[in-house]
């Protein structure tokens, strides 16, 4: 996503200010635990900089065993390899007199932390092609004196001038760009650290009237949670305690979790696989294990309700109460958790706001105050949201009486895009093999108030006396094309729809429509027994716009079925496919997404090893899951 802010130069175009004079070049820069940023004013906006399409900059350094200093991507890679001279989230030790070790060599957290912000002005110096000397440069709120010496420290290391140390919730309601008066409280949960503070807002004038924080919580003590989950299970099946004498198998196990933690902010279960982590008696020794969300939300409870506890703090050294705020903004990747959210909610009743990118809002944040202090006037947030949520209906309860027609939003309104999420839902009764998909675009928690966008049916489910689990995930791109697929998660089975221009407003005959069907509807609610009856009837109209054939729409949909499964009986043939799928995903690599790529190339080496196993089962699995990917991306093409 490309998070811009819309600005204007006082005098002359925005180009000629920079261009007027090398010292009013001045950058903001977000300097992370876990990622790092930086943003300028460039052609009218305010930006966040890229290298080689990269916004953020893991905050990582190393040193190479070949003597090379590494930082960033590269350093992120090293760790696993060589633990031993790869430092993470030194923003946590700034301020102390402690030192890191990379290799041989002893460096301070100003020492390394300035290596991240001269990565951070090339990045920028590139961008805006002349030296960058000058950084406005954020720290949470809740830092230390002897911290944020430090940070200033960093900068002059780096060869920068710090003009304005900022605090992070500052930054983060500059980016908001809210200009009538109001309160508002920043809760910020970033990799390491941890702050809230209620802010006054009026005009371009931003004041904190309280803070309060951890320096030493975050989304990494997340990962410390989960890793743990990790060595524990594999210290029972397997008898051996990774924790001791394995250091480059318990870094892996770290970042498998960083990555599992990641994926269940959008996705309800993970399967986390590492293999050989260790080997005995010369046989590798793996770890394959599914986390679902409710686990790893368990596991993270407790320190998000020791957030809440700072929160309820601030809001009282404030003289405040949840009624008194216009808005809670959200900042920091850790935000995206859906507990935090919820808790939040519970907490005070109000509906946390996370439109602006959390992993770029304070950088942003920061551009803005650079570019002030350059002498430009920022106008507002240029954010891509949707206006609206999308989800699917399902058979629940409402007022103790079965209802075919509950709402369960996926995509919720105001989320940044381009976004991906996933539900599970299971079936109603035992040994279903078809389900409809049905999908909305509303607010109602009665799927019937809201617009009826896309439907299809799923068949050939496993029959189970149990309820069948099946995963629902929707993407919606910055082009308005809903994306939602529907997968039985036991088999891979999966049918696909594709709506275009699902962020175009609706018409007001689409609107009537749907008012028309529900006064029809509701006007002849008196027998809840012929409720279902009434409501197939109401959806005949609707449902003629999708033919049963799978390659049929109307519309603006499009849909479409995935590929079916390969029978695996057939080795040869399986075999053979699998040397074309791997063929055809080399050719299609440079068209891949970055988040897919790895994806992609993890497939391409589980078929390898599939074949060379002669393991038809989990070939053909693969072989789906790749098939299913590039389908999406030659659609897209």
């Amino acid at each position: 996503m490309n998070d811009s802010i819309h600005a204007t130069a006082n005098s002359g175009a925005a180009s000629e200010m920079i261009d007027g004079a090398q010292d009013e070049v001045i950058v903001g820069i977000d300097l992370g635990t876990t990622n790092s940023e930086v943003a300028a004013f460039v052609d009218g906006q305010v930006r966040i900089l890229s290298s080689d399409g990269k916004e953020i900059l893991p905050s990582v350094v190393g040193i190479s065993p070949s003597g090379e200093l590494l930082v960033g991507e590269a350093a992120r890679n090293q760790l696993v390899l060589y633990p031993d001279r790869t430092v993470r989230s030194i923003k946590r030790k700034m301020g102390s007199q402690e030192t890191v070790s990379l290799g041989d060599r002893e460096f301070t957290p100003p020492e390394i932390s300035a290596l991240i912000l001269r990565e951070l002005a090339s990045w920028a110096s590139r961008k805006l092609e002349r030296p960058v000397k000058r950084a406005v440069i954020t720290v949470p709120a809740y830092f230390s004196d002897a911290q944020r010496q430090a940070t200033r420290e960093a900068a002059q290391l780096a060869g920068l001038e710090a003009v304005r140390i900022l605090n992070e919730p500052t930054a983060a309601s500059l980016a908001y760009g809210e200009g009538s008066r109001h309160t508002a409280m920043v809760y910020d949960l970033g990799g390491g650290t941890f702050d809230v503070s209620v802010v006054s807002l009026e005009g371009d004038v931003t004041e904190v009237l309280t803070s309060h924080g951890n320096n030493h919580l975050g989304g990494d003590d997340f990962n410390d949670l989960l890793a743990e989950h990790l060595l524990s299970n594999f210290h029972s099946e397997h008898g051996i305690d990774l924790r001791t004498g394995h250091p480059v198998a318990r870094a892996r196990l770290w970042w498998a979790a960083e990555e599992a933690k990641r994926r269940l902010s959008f996705e309800p279960e993970v399967t986390v696989r590492e293999e050989s982590l260790a080997t005995v008696n010369g046989k590798p020794l793996h770890l394959e294990l599914e986390v679902t969300r409710e686990q790893y939300e368990a596991m993270i409870r407790p320190l998000i309700e020791q957030t809440l506890e700072h929160l309820s703090k601030a809001l009282a050294d404030a003289g405040k109460t949840p009624s008194d705020l216009d808005a809670i903004l959200l900042v920091g990747g850790s935000t995206r958790t859906p507990l935090v959210a919820r808790l939040i909610r519970e907490r005070t009743g109000l509906e946390p706001r996370g439109e602006v990118h959390p992993d770029l809002c304070v950088a942003l944040g920061a551009g803005v105050l650079a570019s002030r202090l350059a002498g430009c006037q920022i106008d507002r947030v240029l954010v891509d949201v949707t206006p609206y949520s999308f989800g699917v209906s399902f058979l629940g309860e409402r007022g103790g009486v079965e209802y075919p027609y509950c709402y369960n939003a996926i995509i919720q309104r105001n989320s940044p895009l381009p976004i991906t999420r996933t539900e599970r839902f299971y079936t109603s009764h035992p040994y279903q093999e078809e389900v409809d998909v049905q999908v909305y675009e509303g607010e109602d928690e009665d799927a019937l108030r809201n617009i009826l966008v896309g439907e299809f049916r799923i068949k050939g489910l496993t029959p189970t006396r149990e309820q069948n689990e099946v995963l629902c995930r929707m993407s919606l791109n910055l082009d308005g094309i809903l994306n939602v697929t529907a997968i039985e998660k036991r088999s891979g089975l999966s049918k696909h729809i594709a709506i275009a221009r699902a962020l175009e407003a609706k018409s007001e005959a689409e609107i009537a429509a749907a008012r028309k069907r529900l006064e029809a509807l509701y006007a002849t609610r008196q027998d809840d027994d012929l409720l279902d009856d009434e409501l197939d009837e109401a959806f005949d109209e609707d449902a003629s716009q999708f033919e049963a054939s799978e390659d049929h729409g109307a519309g603006d949909a499009r849909v479409v079925v995935l590929p079916s499964r390969n029978d695996a009986g057939d080795w040869d043939a399986l075999a053979a496919e699998g040397r074309k799928m791997i063929e055809r995903a080399r050719e299609l690599l440079d068209q891949i997404h970055e988040d897919d790529r790895e994806e992609v190339i993890d497939l391409n080496q589980t078929i390898e090893a599939a074949m060379e196993s002669q393991d038809a089962k989990a070939l053909d699995r693969a072989l789906h899951e790749l098939r299913e990917l590039l389908f999406f991306v030659e659609g897209r093409a």
